[in-house]
């Protein structure tokens, strides 16, 4: 078992720098426009050529109500009826790429995300399914990540159930704080009972899997307010959660603008809204996997992390980074192979595009042999928090050492701090590195030097 990570305040104030959360690598700051659909079709017929297993994610963007924190592609309307020509246009982008797919790849992986997915009715909800399984091999024995995000305010017992009969066997539940007051501040008033109510439902239907998202650093929460709120969670005995830092940058996100920023907590009291966490989850048995994430021990992730085999991919942790992930809807992003591609961001440009029978895609980024060792570094590092000089020699015929010389002395003196053990067979990650795993990895970023870092949220 790893050990547990170590607080140490010191080192997160010299390591607390703001990164990206290597969800890819290299990350999509570095898409371009010279990526087109020509690429995209290119890379789906290697993936049906080698016969790679597929993760297919969905996006809905439609939103009822607007969340002021929020930092997604969504689409704030009352008005339902949008969903129909968003839905007709998602299977007209199925039919572009599943004919350039062998009809045995199986979908080991699905998820849903949005936006809020149960802004569709039941209807549309069992049409995209139906057109799914229509176009992709999705498997009908429940052994495959079948996931979908729940805002609980959107979802009752019923709709619960359709998503269990239509093959779901995982749920994400929003919801980032229990506090009343809080809440009104985010514009995201959820009653405990709300989300029990659908965590009682997953539980009698047998759902595999719940997963909560929890975020610390918004307006009036405090240490104390926040702990209460950690300690209701617990109680509801998640098998995973999220406890993500909240990054204010309103000149990115509009919404935020709406948040009085003389309301949010200061970085001490961040600091402690975290350690605490830390503290009561770990009383509780939940085990650290890396970045925001805590899982059961009996939960496939730590299970992963224990044999090695985790990974990450634009939807985070995975036990499926083998799969070629392709993303259908507004802004979705693919990653086939070397390729990484996004859908427009636009929804009435990604719309009018397939409306005139053409894939939606408007940047990514084919990685160079150089992006694919870093690439497997920094996976190694953030999720397993150790690497093997040796077994990347060998994959990529290159000396670590001499590959990364210019690297050594950044390595050696996290060293001397304490986050990472150094030595001629490779790095392992300390615990008290551990929280700030993202700097290590960063170290690796051949890219990092040449752009914003304010495009970025800090790692604590």
């Amino acid at each position: 078992m790893l050990d547990a990570i170590r607080w140490d305040t010191d080192l997160i104030r010299r390591y607390d720098l703001a990164g990206p959360r290597y969800t890819s690598y290299p990350t999509a700051v570095q898409f371009n426009s010279q990526v087109g659909a020509f690429d995209l079709l290119h890379a789906l017929r290697d993936s049906r050529k080698a016969q790679r297993p597929l993760s297919l994610y969905v996006h809905i963007p439609f939103c009822a109500n607007i969340c002021y924190y929020c930092a997604c592609n969504k689409v704030i309307t009352k008005d339902r009826s949008r969903a129909l020509p968003y839905l007709q246009r998602l299977e007209q982008e199925m039919q572009l790429i599943a004919c350039h797919l062998a009809p045995n790849q199986r979908v080991e992986q699905l998820h849903f995300g949005g936006g809020t997915p149960t802004f569709l009715n039941h209807d549309e909800l069992r049409q995209l399914m139906a057109l799914l399984r229509k176009h992709f091999n999705l498997l009908d024995d429940d052994s495959g990540d079948y996931g979908i995000e729940i805002d609980p305010r959107e979802a009752d017992w019923s709709t619960m159930g359709l998503l269990r009969e239509l093959g779901f066997n995982r749920v994400s539940i929003g919801l980032q704080d229990l506090d009343p007051a809080v809440q009104r501040a985010v514009n995201r008033l959820q009653s405990l009972e709300e989300t029990r109510a659908v965590i009682e439902a997953a539980r009698t239907l047998q759902f595999r899997s719940i997963n909560i998202d929890l975020i610390y650093g918004l307006p009036k929460q405090t240490p104390e307010n926040f702990a209460r709120t950690v300690d209701e969670v617990i109680n509801l005995q998640p098998d995973r959660l999220s406890v993500f830092n909240y990054a204010h940058l309103p000149e990115r996100f509009m919404p935020q603008r709406r948040i009085n920023s003389s309301e949010l907590p200061a970085p001490a009291e961040k600091l402690q809204m975290l350690q605490r966490s830390i503290e009561q989850l770990t009383a509780a048995g939940y085990r650290y996997i890396g970045m925001d994430h805590f899982a059961l021990p009996d939960d496939e992730l730590a299970i992963a992390q224990e044999e090695s085999t985790l990974q990450r991919n634009f939807q985070g942790y995975t036990t499926h980074g083998h799969c070629d992930l392709i993303g259908l809807g507004v802004s979705a992003i693919s990653q086939i192979g070397d390729l990484y591609c996004q859908n427009s961001s636009d929804l009435a440009h990604y719309q009018n595009t397939l409306a005139g029978a053409q894939l939606a895609t408007s940047r990514g980024l084919v990685c160079s042999a150089d992006d694919r060792l870093r690439r497997e570094i920094i996976q190694q590092l953030i999720c397993n928090f150790s690497l093997k000089f040796e077994n990347i020699e060998q994959a990529f015929n290159i000396d670590f050492r001499g590959y990364f010389h210019e690297l050594w002395a950044n390595l050696q003196e996290m060293a001397d701090d304490g986050l990472i053990e150094l030595n001629d067979q490779g790095i392992t990650v300390l615990p008290a590195g551990r929280l700030l795993v993202r700097s290590v990895c960063m170290v690796f970023d051949a890219y990092l030097g040449q752009q914003n870092r304010q495009r970025f949220s800090r790692v604590i």
